[in-house]
C-alpha cells in the first residue's frame, strides 16, 4: 500500500485530491477577481487589458478558461485519479500557455497571456505537473 491511500484514511482525501480541490477554488476565486476587473473587455494586449488585483492582465475569455479550471479542478478532486489527471494536464496546459506567453503576449489576439502572467504560469504549471 501506498502512502496515498494511507493518507486517504486517515483525512479522506489524497494530498493530490487537496491540490485540485486547492487549486480548482483558487482558479475560481482569480476568475471572480478577474470577472470584476474586466467585466466584458476582451482586450488581449497585455499592455492595455484590464488588471486583476492590479497586476494580471485579464480578459472576458481568461476569465472564463479561469473559471473553467477551476471547476474542472473541484470535480476531479472527488477521486484520486480524476484529480491526478487533472493535475498532470492542467500542469501541461500552464507550461505551453507559459512558453505561449512569452512569444505571443496576446495570445494570438485571444487572451492576454504577457507580463506576469509568464512567470505566474510557470510556477503554477510546475506546481501541478509535478
Amino acid at each position: 500500500m501506498t502512502s496515498a491511500p494511507r493518507m486517504a484514511a486517515a483525512s479522506g482525501r489524497t494530498t493530490v485530491q487537496w491540490v485540485s480541490l486547492v487549486f480548482g477554488l483558487g482558479f475560481i476565486l482569480v476568475a471572480v477577481l478577474g470577472f470584476i476587473a474586466s467585466g466584458t473587455s476582451m482586450e488581449a494586449d497585455p499592455n492595455l487589458a484590464p488588471r486583476a488585483v492590479g497586476m494580471f492582465p485579464v480578459n472576458l475569455l481568461h476569465n472564463c478558461v479561469h473559471l473553467a479550471f477551476g471547476l474542472w479542478g473541484i470535480a476531479a478532486a472527488r477521486t484520486h485519479d480524476a484529480a491526478r489527471a487533472y493535475c498532470r494536464i492542467a500542469g501541461v496546459i500552464y507550461l505551453v500557455l507559459t512558453a505561449l506567453g512569452y512569444f505571443s503576449p496576446n495570445g494570438f489576439g485571444l487572451v492576454p497571456l504577457g507580463g506576469p502572467d509568464v512567470l505566474l504560469h510557470l510556477v503554477l504549471g510546475l506546481v501541478l505537473a509535478g
